[in-house]
């Protein structure tokens, strides 16, 4: 029998977008809680076995492994990522990015894991001033409880490659955008939004600059890097495409046909980073992986899949989606910000 790839988290973005990339290539076992972030459906038509579960419960990971049947290959995308719930609260990060990544590292241990990808971010290099990119070698200054979880989890996975010689490879993505992304995230949010007529949130006065990368090309790469990386190396995967929030919103508003007379300005959230830079030289030198995707031409597809994709997307913002919603940008949305808060 063949090598298996347990992909915790695959019901969520970027996992789901892995799986159907690697589905009837690989024999693929999805290992997710389903949190509001994981949907079933995000799935649907992709081959897969799947395992309900919590990665910091170490004997939902065992049962993982169980359903594996074999030898085992661990890409590892579970994980709490919205900075602005973990400013509201940070517990469920800490518990699920830093003690569910160790527990899934030490079943992995146990049972002899071929590899163990770690699927990390470039928020954990903190902000950088223009024109300043960030190697794998960067030091961490990540600056709100999530980048620091991460942060956090990307040690605990390198040091037991260092300690105990687990394969293990730690990729750090940009931010993504493309189908299946939850509307809590800047793209979906204001896709879904002008949609429907109502305010963009901006923060502050909008100039935050963000790389940007399409998850397909986030996918190829994190596949690159765990058929071709160095076990105990961070590869940077970055789509050298930085955008300022406002003119992505513009674009977005533009494709829809909608007015820019619905970008609102809103407060700023505390510690907001205003540039990141990841630099990606070193994927393209050891793994031969760069983006393809045109960013335009690609957000374009995007906001056409979400754009026609409407059913989806009204069914994720139901529930406990629109209550946090509400608490976090109703106060915002009725008392908006001048343009040039910071």
């Amino acid at each position: 029998m063949g090598e298996t790839l347990l992909v915790t988290g695959g019901a969520g973005f970027i996992g789901s977008n892995f799986v159907r990339l690697v589905a009837g290539k690989r024999r693929v076992v999805v290992l997710d809680k389903l949190t509001y972030a994981g949907n079933l459906e995000n799935l649907a038509g992709a081959d897969h076995v799947f395992v309900k579960g919590d990665i910091a419960e170490p004997g939902d990971v065992r049962r993982a492994f169980d359903a594996a049947e074999g030898p085992v290959s661990v890409v590892h995308f579970a994980a709490e990522t919205h900075v602005d719930r973990s400013i509201e609260d940070g517990f469920p990060f800490l518990r699920t990015n830093v003690l569910g990544t160790q527990v899934l590292l030490d079943v992995a241990r146990e049972r002899g894991a071929l590899r163990f990808l770690h699927v990390s971010t470039d928020e954990v290099y903190g902000p950088l001033a223009p024109g300043v990119f960030a190697a794998e070698d960067a030091r961490l200054c990540p600056t709100n409880p999530y980048s620091a979880s991460k942060a956090g989890s990307d040690h605990l996975a390198l040091a037991a490659h260092r300690t105990h010689g687990l394969p293990v490879i730690v990729t750090r993505g940009s931010n993504n955008y493309g189908p299946y992304q939850f509307p809590e995230k800047f793209v979906p949010l204001l896709i879904a939004n002008a949609r429907d007529g109502k305010p963009l949130p901006i923060y502050g006065d909008g100039l935050y600059e963000r790389d940007w990368i399409h998850v397909t090309d986030h996918c190829e790469g994190i596949l690159a890097a765990l058929e071709r990386g160095r076990p105990g190396e961070i590869y940077n995967l970055a789509g050298s495409c930085h955008r300022k929030n406002l003119d992505v919103a513009r674009f977005i508003l533009k494709a829809l046909g909608k007015p820019e007379s619905l970008l609102r300005h809103v407060q700023d959230r505390p510690g907001h980073d205003r540039r990141y830079g990841p630099d990606p030289a070193k994927a393209a030198r050891e793994l031969q992986w760069k983006p393809r995707a045109k960013f335009e031409q690609a957000l374009a597809e995007t906001i056409r899949w979400y754009d026609e994709n409407g059913e989806w997307l009204d069914r994720v913002r139901s529930g406990e989606y629109m209550g946090y919603y509400e608490r976090h940008y109703g106060d915002r949305l009725r008392s908006p910000a001048p343009p040039h808060t910071r």
